[in-house]
């Protein structure tokens, strides 16, 4: 993804991304309550990053389904949605 930002920073793109990778093991989410409250807010934080954008990136080569829920979301808004590796993209 920080490959990607940088791609499109140079392209002259202001780039608006996830904030936290929940999947790394970190004190902000070792608690599994915790953690849980936080996805939650983390995916309404990433709705609205969503509506903000002009066009959606999705980077890398599996789509898990929070991730698909967000292009689904997204594509609903009327959003260009773009893919690094487009052989992942679940409406092709």
């Amino acid at each position: 993804m920080n490959e990607a930002d940088l791609r499109e920073t140079k392209a002259g793109k202001i780039v608006v991304k996830p904030g936290c990778d929940m999947k790394s093991p970190h004190e902000l989410w070792s608690d599994p309550v915790e953690a849980e409250a936080l996805k939650v807010r983390l995916g309404e934080l990433h709705r609205a990053k969503i509506r903000l954008a002009d066009e959606v990136l999705v980077v890398g080569d599996y789509i898990g389904d929070s991730t698909r829920a967000e292009i689904a979301y997204a594509r609903s808004l009327g959003k260009p949605v773009w893919f690094t590796d487009p052989e992942v993209d679940p409406d092709a």
